[in-house]
């Protein structure tokens, strides 16, 4: 081959790889942090995560364990039979959490081993690493290993924005919150960027509004995602060897609510929003703070939070029902 064709496709090579590096890292950095088995909409909320490998860097998942759903293990678990319905088992860290709560742990994080040191740990050691944007860190159950980071390495504040999944705000009460208020309330005083995607139980304005039928279910879900080799199987006894088989059988076991009977996926939004934001509108506020289960305002605080409110569904559902049909996976994954 002459020389001057040998260095035409050097410089080719060169330019693809570079196109690629540039591709990767515009995609948005996220740690998913999770409490996997306590309904469904943690299970789709990771599924539209890892299948949006166009938008998203995953580097990992942290799992902790909220009142229902069981321990850390089977939270783990169930959060393991998603990356293996991915085929991305082993590809995408998978960590364990807290089972305690804030106030419980705090006292621990001096010590070579506590309650959600592994999760903690790669939190820290995940946002030190040098990237072009900010880590999201993408929490979806209760805050305790986010502010259990915080605390134990305050550094790490800057290089990392926090989109919590919780609250009912303006009003009490909420899930996520509940579960641990103090780790909230730790967060709203501390200086990390913060973002709450509001819940607002049936409410229009909350991602209590993004919801699904069954029938619905049943009309997108059927065999979407890759095919694995081997069957996963699910936390009902069955076996599947796709992420869409298992959603029509988690929303067989689950309970609905409303007319008609229908079921919100409130994780999935959270994911959907930090992918694009004109699906939700976002204000700027002064930090709150929960007491005695009310909200009090704070308005001369000049440490502000962003809320996310008024959320479109049907946008929503379309991005992720294509992407379940279009997907690509998030990081180099193995062979199925």
């Amino acid at each position: 081959m002459p020389a001057c064709r040998e260095q035409q496709d050097s410089n080719a090579t060169a330019q693809q790889e570079n196109e690629e590096m540039k591709q990767e890292e515009d995609k948005i950095p996220v740690i998913f942090d999770t409490d996997a088995n306590n309904e469904l909409d943690d299970q789709h909320a990771l599924a539209y995560l890892l299948f949006s490998g166009d938008s998203f860097r995953v580097e990992g998942i942290t799992v902790n364990a909220t009142y229902n759903g069981g321990d850390i293990e089977e939270q783990y678990a169930e959060a393991q039979r998603v990356l293996q319905l991915a085929g991305l088992e082993g590809t995408v860290p998978l960590l364990k959490g807290a089972n305690a709560d804030f106030a419980e742990i705090k006292e621990q994080i001096g010590l070579d081993s506590f309650d959600g040191a592994e999760a903690v740990d790669f939190i820290i050691q995940t946002a030190k690493q040098t990237t072009p944007e900010k880590l999201v860190l993408l929490a979806v159950g209760k805050l305790t290993n986010v502010a259990l980071a915080l605390e134990k390495d305050s550094t790490i504040a800057p290089h990392v924005r926090v989109v919590w999944l919780g609250s009912n705000y303006p009003e009490p009460g909420e899930y996520n919150q509940d579960n641990d208020t103090l780790a909230m309330n730790y967060i709203l005083n501390s200086g990390v960027a913060f973002e709450m995607v509001t819940v607002r139980y049936g409410k229009p304005s909350g991602t209590d509004a993004v919801r699904v039928t069954q029938e619905e279910v049943n009309q997108h879900m059927p065999g979407k995602g890759p095919k694995v080799a081997t069957p996963v199987t699910g936390r009902h006894g069955v076996a599947f060897d796709n992420f869409g088989d298992y959603s029509v059988n988690l929303f067989e076991h689950i309970q609905y609510h409303g007319n008609p009977p229908a079921r919100a996926l409130f994780d999935m939004a959270a994911v959907a929003i930090v992918k694009d934001p004109s699906w939700a509108q976002s204000k700027r506020i002064p930090a709150p703070i929960l007491r005695d289960n009310k909200w009090v305002e704070r308005p001369e605080n000049k440490r502000t939070i962003t809320i996310w409110e008024n959320f479109d569904k049907e946008k929503i559902m379309d991005d992720f029902y294509q992407t379940m049909e279009h997907y690509q996976l998030a990081g180099n994954q193995s062979p199925l």
